[in-house]
């Protein structure tokens, strides 16, 4: 498993639990979860973008 690998994984796993932070504050505090929201569509792109280039 090359390091890319694992980075691509790590990006992937980033997103999963942002995005339970997103399900865990959108009844409270929806600037909270728009946050994650948008920071695990960033770790998504990451992960896409470094799996297309590898």
């Amino acid at each position: 498993m090359s390091s890319s690998d694992v980075l691509i994984v790590g990006l992937l796993a980033l997103a999963g639990f942002l995005v339970g932070g997103v399900v865990s504050f959108w009844p409270r505090n929806r600037v909270a979860a728009g946050i994650c929201a948008v920071l695990a569509a960033l770790a998504v792109a990451g992960a896409v973008l470094r799996l297309v280039s590898a």
